[in-house]
């Protein structure tokens, strides 16, 4: 497996190779800017030069400005000169001096300016022409070796790569100590994050002792350590929750069955226990199917159809399946108002139904429930709220929230109510109700419990079916 770089240094390497390449081209400008000033230093120097000249030429005869010209030339160090008249005559030339390459840059360049290489030596140059009286005009080529600036710009060079070198390795070294530095919140978030384990799911980022470029990431870990622990505490819940559901039926059809066959006994007596035990059965049985279908909606939230649902008609139809059980309790169904949706029938009447069943469950005898449809507007598109509402005991404030989790029951004994509900009801109406991309809320105050369904109208094309 190919090595990986750490992220200190991958930062290392960057500054480095950033502050070399600064640095770099820092010396570059600074070479060429003072190669620019040794040119012009030189050239002013071969200006002066051409003026002395001129200057020579017209205070004498042409005849003897051969030797006035060396008198006054000869002494300076590294500087050539060649004079010639209108006719091309040399009338003056450095001793042992070849100036036909001068020449021939000078004349291919038709430049005032020029340099050219002649026996390893670099040289610059100036052609001028100078009018003299009683000479006319004369062709001035003058030169001087740059080998004195040559020098001093090599050891330059030399100096700017060492010092290059050595000022990247310096930055190297502070640019790997400041993303050490700069990385120690992230070293600290990661050593809590190896503290973060199943039985340790309070441990968080430090928000606040991070820089702001990381407060972010260490407030989003958070909220998703925080969102961890309240699923892992709520699936710790409902592992329990059924383990003792699935414990009861169980237990008792052990019980009843030990006790049937510790002696014979007649048929009848068979019957009545095989009968019990076929209702803890149908016990299991419902709660297993429940768990499979909320299994199901969870990990994929669709609907096997879709259609239009006239809401008042399929609440009547629930009226008329617990209309014997309400009279029963002596309670009256009551319904009001009317609304259209598009979703799965089966889904939506095995909602309400929960619903329904749930408020029968807790309603006071005597008391109506109220089942309202309310059409009305929800962020600008038309929504429909289904409100089933009775009196009854209140519910604590404090576990309304978790109304809707699994196996869910106000009264922490979990003692079991006289119906045969299996305390999944209203986790499954929660899961239609997402598979519609709706909601559900639930609110009890004073003795009067309401449980609201909102279905947000759609079209059916915009469905999702499996």
């Amino acid at each position: 497996m190919k090595a990986r770089l750490s992220l200190t240094a991958r930062l290392t390497i960057l500054f480095s190779l950033s502050s070399a390449v600064v640095l770099l081209g820092l010396g570059v400008l600074i070479w060429l800017a003072m190669d620019s000033h040794f040119a012009d230093e030189d050239y002013a120097v071969l200006d002066d030069n051409v003026r002395l000249v001129r200057k020579i030429a017209a205070e004498g005869p042409m005849a003897s400005l051969p030797q006035r010209l060396g008198q006054a030339l000869e002494h300076h160090p590294g500087f050539v000169a060649e004079v010639r008249n209108a006719d091309g005559q040399r009338v003056y030339a450095t001793h042992g001096f070849d100036f036909g390459p001068a020449q021939a840059v000078a004349t291919a360049a038709q430049r005032d300016t020029f340099a050219w290489e002649q026996r390893g030596q670099a040289y610059r140059g100036l052609r001028a022409v100078a009018q003299v009286p009683g000479a006319g005009a004369l062709r001035i080529v003058v030169g001087m070796d740059t080998a004195l600036h040559a020098h001093f710009m090599q050891a330059f060079r030399k100096s700017l790569a060492f010092y290059t070198a050595l000022a990247a390795l310096a930055s190297g070294l502070l640019g790997w100590w400041a993303a050490r530095r700069g990385l120690a919140p992230l070293r600290t978030m990661a050593s809590r994050a190896r503290t973060v384990t199943a039985h340790k799911l309070d441990e968080r980022m430090p928000v606040e002792a991070v820089p702001v470029e990381m407060a972010d990431l260490a407030a989003t870990l958070n909220a998703m350590l925080a969102r961890l622990q309240d699923d892992f505490r709520r699936l710790s819940e409902f592992s329990s929750d059924l383990a003792h559901e699935l414990r009861t039926p169980i237990t008792n059809l052990m019980t009843q069955t030990d006790v049937v066959l510790s002696q014979p006994r007649d048929a009848a007596k068979y019957r009545e226990v095989l009968a019990s035990n076929a209702e803890e059965l149908q016990r299991l049985a419902r709660m297993v199917s429940d768990m499979l279908f909320l299994a199901k909606m969870e990990h994929g939230i669709t609907l096997p159809s879709a259609e239009p649902i006239t809401l008042e008609q399929e609440v009547a139809a629930l009226f008329d399946f617990y209309d014997a059980l309400a009279e029963d309790k002596g309670v009256q169904l009551r319904q009001r108002g009317s609304g259209r949706i598009t979703g799965d029938r089966l889904m939506v009447r095995r909602a309400l139904s929960n619903l329904l069943s749930n408020a029968l469950r807790h309603a006071t005898a005597g008391k109506p429930i109220m089942v309202t449809i309310v059409p009305r507007a929800q962020a600008g598109a038309d929504a429909v709220d289904i409100v089933v509402e009775n009196e009854g005991e209140t519910i604590p404030p404090e576990f309304v929230p978790s109304l809707f989790d699994r196996f869910s029951r106000a009264d922490k004994s979990r003692a079991r109510p006289e119906s045969d509900g299996t305390g999944l009801g209203l986790a499954i109406t929660q899961a239609i109700m997402a598979a519609h991309g709706g909601a559900i809320a639930a609110e009890s105050i004073a003795g009067r419990t309401r449980f609201v369904l909102t279905f947000r109208a759609r079209r059916e094309q915009d469905i999702v079916r499996t």
